[in-house]
C-alpha cells in the first residue's frame, strides 16, 4: 500500500547509534501521525515513549501516542513568546509538525532526529498489508473487516485483546457510537466518533477468518441490493404503494434516505411469493 498524495514520510534516526528507530507517517489533511517501529528494536534502544509498546511486541504506534511523540519534541503552544517565534519562522499559526520539521525533530533528551524521504520503507509496506481496506458494521458488536492482503475477518470486538476493555464496552453499549465506526487514515484503525480507536493489527489478530474477498462482497451488494425504483419495477407498483408496504412493515429497507431506500432483493422477491 503506497503513501497518499497528502502524506509525508520521515525516517526517525538514532544519530548516536546510527540506527533506524522508526518511520513517521504524517497525513497532512487530517493532521494525523502514525509511527512504525522496526521489530529489531528492544526496550533499551527504542524511543523512550514507546518502550511499553515494545514490551508488548506492538510496533505500530497509535495515532494519539504518535502525535504525543511529536508534541514532546517541539515548542509548546503555551510558550509566552510564541507569537514572536511564529513570526521568526514566518508561520501564520501554531503547528506542531511544522516545528518538528524546522528542528529536524531534534530534542535535548535523546539523539533522535528525522529525515524526510519519498519512499515508504519495505517493512512498513509489508506491515500495511494488514491494514483495513474496508470495514462494515454488521451489528451485535461485530465488524466485517477486509484487509489489504485479501484476508477477511468477522470480528466480535468484545473478544479483542490488547485494547481498552472500558472503551470496547462503551462502544457496544451505545448503539449510535457503535454505528459511527469508520476506517481511519491509512486503514490503520477503525474509529468510533473519532474518539475511540481499535487498531487494525488487533482486528487482524481475530480468529474467525472468512473465505470471502472484497470483490465477492461488492458483487453481492451489486446483485442483491435494489433501490426504490428497482423495487417498483420488480413489484410493478408505484412509489406510493412501496411507501404503504414499508409502513405496514411487509418489507423493510436496509438503508433509508430522503432520495430513496435500499432493499434486499431476496426479501422483495419473497414478497411476491
Amino acid at each position: 500500500m503506497k503513501g497518499t498524495k497528502y502524506m509525508k514520510i520521515f525516517k526517525i534516526i538514532d544519530e548516536e547509534n546510527d540506527l533506524l528507530s522508526g518511520v513517521l507517517l504524517y497525513y497532512e489533511k487530517s493532521r494525523t501521525a502514525i509511527i512504525e517501529l522496526p521489530e529489531y528494536l528492544d526496550e533499551w534502544n527504542a524511543p523512550l515513549l514507546f518502550t511499553g509498546y515494545i514490551k508488548k511486541k506492538i510496533y505500530t504506534i497509535p495515532r494519539d501516542m504518535s502525535f504525543c511523540w511529536i508534541k514532546e519534541r517541539v515548542i509548546p503552544s503555551g510558550r509566552q513568546n510564541i507569537g514572536d517565534i511564529l513570526n521568526t519562522h514566518h508561520l501564520k499559526s501554531y503547528d506542531e509538525m511544522q516545528f518538528l520539521e524546522i528542528s529536524d525533530g531534534r530534542c535535548s533528551q535523546d539523539s533522535l532526529y528525522i529525515r524526510k524521504t519519498d519512499e515508504v520503507p519495505m517493512f512498513v509496506e509489508e506491515r500495511q498489508q494488514r491494514n483495513l481496506k474496508e470495514c462494515v458494521i454488521v451489528g451485535n458488536g461485530r465488524l466485517l473487516c477486509f484487509f489489504y492482503d485479501g484476508c477477511v475477518k468477522k470480528v466480535d470486538i468484545a473478544t479483542l485483546d490488547n485494547v481498552d476493555a472500558d472503551d470496547i464496552a462503551k462502544v457496544i453499549r451505545h448503539k449510535g457510537l457503535y454505528e459511527s465506526g469508520q476506517i481511519g487514515v491509512g486503514g490503520y484503525y477503525i474509529t468510533f466518533n473519532n474518539s475511540i480507536d481499535i487498531p487494525a493489527w488487533a482486528l487482524y489478530g481475530a480468529k474467525e477468518t472468512l473465505p470471502l474477498t472484497l470483490e465477492d462482497f461488492k458483487k453481492f451488494t451489486q446483485k442483491n441490493m435494489l433501490d426504490t425504483t428497482e423495487v417498483c419495477n420488480t413489484l410493478e407498483c408505484s412509489r406510493q404503494n412501496i411507501s404503504y408496504i414499508v409502513k405496514k412493515k411487509h418489507i423493510l429497507p436496509i438503508k433509508e434516505s430522503v432520495r430513496g431506500n435500499l432493499y434486499d432483493k431476496c426479501e422483495i422477491l419473497r414478497y411476491k411469493w
